[in-house]
């Protein structure tokens, strides 16, 4: 397979002057990537462990996470300089059910400040582990709080103004997953069995084995190397019926169009914050940065099919289409069936309460244009708040891509849903609880954001652009609540 020389044409710079990507650059011609049919799935999936944790005097649940230096084998040059959470690359999934007071150690043992941000929880401000929560070098942080949200898939990931990619890219993500307070009997739920974490992210490897870290499109990071999970070439051995994916869009900048090789129907039953109100059977699924979904995959004994990314409309002109990543075809995932299957049921007919519950009295409505890497005309100040709303109440948010690159919104501290876009309501797939958004060139998404209870005049949440490389060039806002 040749590299993507052509396509990887011009750099994002830094800087308030950056903002303007695309004017004086002549491209050259550009040349997607396909990695369908090249691929050995070699390396059985990696699943990450489940966290340990311990319960206090108090009934919280206590987890540990460390923000550590390691290495990872990728690459056949030798190993990869990695960070991780309690590990070399990647992070435990911590596990809590809804009801729960959770506590967390974090501790940084890098070399650099980081922070831990819960994305998709509902939590304190000061808890949130946004761009104000830094931890200095050897320091520790506690936060603590009560879960009182669905049952989700969720995760966690550094959130250091101006440096988030990099250590994105480093190794710093894992997932969290919330139950509810009652064990679900209607969807597969062993972890690891026929409940699957994936973690998809892409990179780029140095002649050294080592991973470049610098942005090399205007979207950000794109990688020509998959990892599942951490795991190059993976594939999943199977042994029921049907299969769980519970899908974490961990790339710095890259959009996935989940699918399969065979163009197989597969059932999608939650997004970002829970369970679906019915089950939606979808060929194709797009996936921004920061976004999640939980699939089920029916399968048959004896077959090996392929996950896959495939091409996608991302609203740019063709070249930037192609340079952006929306003509890519990648083999993420072989799954190879035993040869008798462990029967499973067929999904109810319903899943979750309408998405629509508690929205019906909107305080407010905000506009929010993006353009250049700024919101609303403005870069990211640390020292600003943009936006002031009342707790616990709903808002109907309008936010425009104006620009001539892709882009997503996501709003911390909140979940919501997706009212319209461009005035046509959203595919039945994305109509459960969200909180990240994906906004092609000139398209507009009316919001319905449900905030959380806490208020705190005086620290911020945020809402940002989840291609992480825009986020750090100053594309993101503040709110507080009162």
């Amino acid at each position: 397979m040749s590299p993507l020389v052509s396509r990887r044409t011009f750099l994002l710079g830094t800087g308030a002057g950056a903002t303007m990507l695309l004017a004086g650059c002549t491209l050259g011609k550009a040349e997607a990537l396909s990695t369908a049919g090249t691929l050995d799935f070699a390396n059985p999936l990696a699943i990450p462990p489940l966290a340990e944790s311990t319960v206090d005097s108090d009934g919280a649940r206590v987890f540990r996470l460390s923000a550590e230096a390691g290495s990872s084998n990728f690459h056949p040059a030798g190993p990869t300089p990695t960070w991780g959470y309690n590990g070399s690359f990647l992070g435990p999934t911590l596990r809590a059910r809804r009801g729960e007071k959770v506590r967390i150690a974090v501790k940084n043992s890098l070399p650099d400040p980081t922070t831990v941000h819960w994305h998709g929880m509902q939590v304190p401000a000061h808890y949130d582990g946004g761009a104000h929560q830094v931890i200095a070098p050897g320091a520790e942080w506690n936060p603590e709080w009560i879960i009182d949200q669905p049952a989700a898939t969720l995760w966690y990931h550094p959130h250091v103004h101006g440096s988030s990619e990099e250590q994105m890219t480093r190794g710093l993500s894992g997932m969290f997953i919330l139950d509810e307070d009652e064990p679900e009997q209607h969807l597969p739920s062993e972890y690891g069995v026929d409940d699957i974490p994936l973690i998809l992210q892409d990179r780029i490897f140095a002649n050294d084995g080592s991973f470049k870290l610098t942005s090399n499109t205007t979207a950000g990071l794109l990688g020509e190397t998959m990892l599942v999970n951490g795991t190059v070439d993976p594939y999943l051995s199977v042994r029921t019926e049907a299969v769980r994916l519970r899908i974490l869009n961990a790339a710095t900048a890259r959009v996935f169009n989940i699918g399969f090789n065979d163009n197989r129907t597969f059932t999608v039953v939650g997004t970002d914050g829970g369970l679906l109100p019915t089950p939606v059977p979808v060929e194709g699924l797009v996936l921004s940065p920061g976004e999640r979904a939980e699939i089920v995959v029916r399968f048959k004994a004896g077959e090996r099919p392929v996950l896959q990314s495939l091409p996608q409309e991302l609203g740019m002109s063709g070249d930037l289409n192609i340079q952006a990543g929306g003509n890519d075809r990648l083999d993420l995932l072989q799954f190879r069936t035993a040869a008798t299957l462990i029967a499973t049921p067929a999904l109810p007919a319903s899943l979750a309460a309408p998405a629509s519950f508690g929205l019906e009295d909107p305080a407010r409505t905000r506009g929010f244009i993006l353009k250049d890497m700024y919101i609303n005309g403005k870069l990211m100040d640390m020292s600003r708040i943009d936006e002031t709303v009342d707790a616990g109440t709903v808002e109907i948010w309008s936010v425009s891509n104006t620009d001539n690159l892709a882009h997503n919104f996501h709003v911390h501290g909140a979940q919501f849903r997706i009212l319209d876009i461009d005035g046509v309501d959203p595919q039945p797939e994305f109509a459960g609880w969200k909180d990240t958004v994906f906004l092609p060139v000139r398209a507009t998404a009316r919001l319905a954001i449900k905030f959380g209870p806490y208020s705190d005049p005086v620290m911020p949440y945020m809402f940002h652009c989840h291609f992480i490389r825009h986020a750090d060039m100053g594309m993101m806002g503040q709110y507080t609540t009162v």
